[in-house]
């Protein structure tokens, strides 16, 4: 780490490109755990569909097992919480979830609805990008604390 040249305090470009890392690190953490609740809820929603199962039934029980995957990497891993899960994190994560969720299974339904040739993983890929990123405000502000806080636990950064 560069030091500033009178005080041996850490220069301001070292500590800016530290927060960079920093806030890098913290995505890629949240798109791999958010990666991983994805790979769920298709593989869930596949599966059903592949047995005959009705594609908006299917979606809904894929949604709700990728919900419980997606806490707990979220929670182990994007923040590194070392508190014991509680009560009151948890709802506020599913408060967070099915907004996110509803918006996702919303725009899932619209757009098989509105092109009903279209595959329904396709329809799952379209909508889940577009809630990532209310789900990601949701979780980083609201449910586990924003990096750094004291409600983020140790990699919050």
């Amino acid at each position: 780490m560069s030091r500033g040249p009178e005080t041996g305090a850490p220069s301001a470009d070292a500590g800016r490109r530290q927060r960079l890392i920093g806030a890098a690190m913290h995505a890629s953490r949240f798109l791999i755990s958010g990666t991983l609740a994805f790979l769920t809820d298709a593989a869930v929603l596949w599966g059903l569909t592949r047995l005959g199962v009705d594609p908006f039934l299917a979606r809904l029980a894929a949604i709700a097992i990728a919900m419980v995957v997606g806490w707990q990497a979220h929670r182990n891993f994007t923040f590194a919480l070392t508190r014991r899960p509680s009560v009151r994190e948890f709802v506020a994560y599913a408060s967070v979830a099915w907004t996110a969720a509803a918006m996702n299974y919303v725009i899932y339904a619209g757009v098989l609805i509105a092109w009903p040739g279209t595959p329904p993983l396709l329809s799952l890929a379209i909508a889940s990008v577009i809630a990532m990123v209310l789900s990601y405000l949701g979780m980083r502000f609201g449910v586990f604390g924003r990096p750094g806080s004291p409600a983020a636990g140790p990699r919050g950064s």
